[in-house]
């Protein structure tokens, strides 16, 4: 959950990306980093095999603009996307305040998007967290490759509460910073939610 320093005027964050192995979860969180003012960014751990895939998490910490006087700092994380990683995933979620699923759009990696949804929401639930309560958007990446579903359909398969939905080709950023933005203010607007009725 967010946590608020009164004492800093600070308030932090936690989003995480989460989608099946090589969808581009990693790739997002380089571009943002690589496209950030120094500023407002730390620097970004990557732990990744030479296949670039991701086996524990990546760790960018941004800074916003201030909330009603307040310091607002997202600290971005990615999740493995090896299924022999779940302990690591669980990890990550833990104290997650919203969630950008990576989905790739090509036809065979429907499965793979499929069986790690329901894995983002078994994992929740271990939590006492569900993504009823808990804001998300999802990225439809790779879209400028040949072989992609209609963003119908991978409405249909991923997305039936109809929450916020991007089209993204991460490698060139496009949709990148949509859903970052996106995410982020959902979180903030549950954040005040919660403290007009007590709850954070």
């Amino acid at each position: 959950m967010a946590s608020v320093n009164y004492a800093l005027k600070e308030i932090s964050c936690k989003i995480v990306y989460y989608g099946p192995g090589m969808c581009g979860k990693t790739t997002n969180l380089q571009y943002i980093h690589q496209h950030t003012m120094s500023d407002k960014r730390g620097n970004m751990v990557s732990l990744a095999t030479p296949g670039e895939r991701t086996l524990f998490f990546d760790f960018l910490p941004l800074e916003a603009s201030r909330i009603h006087g307040f310091r607002t700092k997202f600290q971005l994380y990615t999740v493995p996307g090896q299924v022999m990683y779940n302990s690591t995933r669980k990890l990550v979620l833990r104290g997650v305040d919203g969630l950008i699923f990576v989905c790739d759009s090509q036809w065979e990696k429907m499965r793979e998007n499929f069986d790690s949804f329901r894995n983002l929401t078994d994992n929740l639930a271990s939590y006492g967290y569900s993504l009823e309560t808990t804001p998300y958007v999802v990225q439809y990446n790779k879209r400028d490759l040949p072989n992609i579903a209609p963003v119908e359909y991978l409405q249909y398969v991923i997305n039936p509460r109809q929450v916020p939905n991007f089209e993204g080709i991460a490698i060139r950023g496009e949709g990148v910073f949509d859903a970052l933005n996106a995410i982020c203010s959902l979180v903030l607007a549950n954040l005040s939610e919660k403290q007009k009725t007590g709850v954070a």
